[in-house]
């Protein structure tokens, strides 16, 4: 494993002891009722519970390269699903945020990176006969606005999502936390 892996589960160790996750206790079901599908971008992971006034088992957070919805049958819309169908949830947001790194990734760039570190041009290769574009799911998104509203559309539109589930699209500023809507 590597060494920060190590840290982390030398700490869990004496969390657990500790019974530090006492603090933390809540049931599956989210308190508010709300699914919020958010980028995995690290100056999010605090900052974006605590500009909405977000504590442990309030939401569900699904959390993405982007806080993109890019498929109808992917694993982000069947969590969404799980969220509406099993565990309460009545609104979803959507919340992208500005100066994101998924805006201008490079589906090209990021295969020259694969190849870099060994990944074989037969594999990709291979997916693409299959009717796979890799370059193209590795291509991010020029507009962060457009990407939010297009993933609001999904889900709203989505044929298993019922008509009475509130979906709705917001940007927030990576630095002070403002969320505004869509």
């Amino acid at each position: 494993m590597g060494e920060m892996i190590e840290s982390f589960l030398a700490y869990n160790e004496k969390f657990v002891a500790e019974k530090q996750y006492e603090q933390y206790a809540t049931s599956k079901y989210p308190d508010r009722n709300v699914a919020i599908v958010a980028c995995m971008d690290t100056r999010l992971t605090e900052l974006l519970p605590a500009a909405l006034g977000i504590k442990n088992g309030d939401v569900k957070l699904i959390k993405n390269a982007g806080g993109v919805v890019m498929a109808p049958f992917g694993s982000v819309m069947r969590s969404l699903l799980v969220a509406v169908y099993e565990l309460s949830v009545t609104e979803i947001m959507i919340i992208g945020h500005y100066d994101c790194g998924v805006q201008h990734m490079d589906g090209e760039l990021m295969l020259q990176h694969m190849k870099q570190r060994g990944i074989d041009q037969r594999s990709i290769d291979f997916l693409d006969y299959c009717g796979f574009n890799v370059k193209e799911w590795l291509t991010g998104f020029s507009c962060v606005q457009e990407a939010v509203r297009k993933s609001v559309e999904l889900v709203r539109d989505h044929p298993l999502i019922p008509a009475d589930i509130t979906v709705e699209g917001f940007l927030m500023d990576p630095v002070t936390g403002r969320v505004e809507r869509i």
